[in-house]
């Protein structure tokens, strides 16, 4: 680790102290995703940190969102756990054509924590040292009007932006429709550059070439080239673990 990158860490440690809350819990790789989120400046990465514990703590209290409290979007069955990509990422599949606006905005956002925090847990699978990011291939393929959630999509991103800085390391957008081009600019407006530089919509051959090296054959299904079967996320079975 770099002099600088050490200082940065000590400084934001205090930082964190000082606000109040304990940095005993946190090693090293989660402080420096919010401090990377936070251009390496110790104090706004160390108040970011304190914002994230105070939402855990009222929004997640059990540690997790279990599945009962989830049933009606998981049964949808449009998300589906991949395994992990070649660089070690858990691969998180979502068909967009089975997605419907929620009624309970709430409700909603549990959800995206449960399908956020699922997808980093899956990475400790069969391993003690887990994969501090993820990625994330969003099917737009045979969308109409009515599977069109603005509010939804730009909730996720929030989420991942305020939440789960830094944990983001590639999203790729297949088969997506003229039509829903406005509505991608809409929720663009409210990324930040970072999350932008991480998302591909793939429209020719040579990006879904990079798709199929990128996650690798393993964990893609065999509809997007690769040769693995698709596994819905309930299938999957984690021990629930704190983020």
């Amino acid at each position: 680790m770099e002099r600088s990158q050490e200082l940065a860490l000590s400084q934001m440690r205090k930082s964190i102290e000082k606000l109040g809350t304990s940095t005993e819990k946190y090693g090293d790789p989660t402080l420096m995703r919010f401090l990377i989120a936070r251009s390496m400046d110790a104090d706004k990465a160390a108040k970011m940190l304190v914002q994230w514990r105070k939402w855990r703590t009222t929004f997640v209290p059990l540690g997790f969102i279990p599945d009962s409290e989830v049933q009606d979007e998981l049964g949808a069955e449009k998300l589906y756990l991949q395994g992990l990509s070649r660089k070690g990422f858990p691969v998180l599949l979502i068909k967009v054509n089975k997605h419907f606006p929620a009624k309970d905005q709430h409700q909603f956002k549990k959800f995206v924590v449960h399908l956020l925090d699922k997808t980093i847990a899956s990475s400790f699978r069969d391993r003690e040292i887990g994969n501090e990011k993820l990625a994330v291939v969003l099917d737009l393929k045979d969308i109409s009007y009515k599977n069109v959630d603005t509010r939804g999509l730009i909730t996720g991103f929030q989420f991942l932006q305020a939440y789960y800085p830094e944990r983001l390391a590639k999203l790729y957008i297949l088969n997506m429709p003229r039509f829903f081009v406005s509505v991608w600019k809409m929720v663009s407006y409210f990324l930040e550059k970072a999350t932008l530089q991480k998302i591909t919509i793939v429209t020719n051959e040579e990006e879904r070439r990079e798709v199929i090296r990128d996650i690798g054959e393993e964990a893609l299904p065999e509809e997007y080239g690769g040769r693995a079967k698709p596994v819905l996320m309930q299938d999957v079975v984690l021990t629930p673990l704190n983020h």
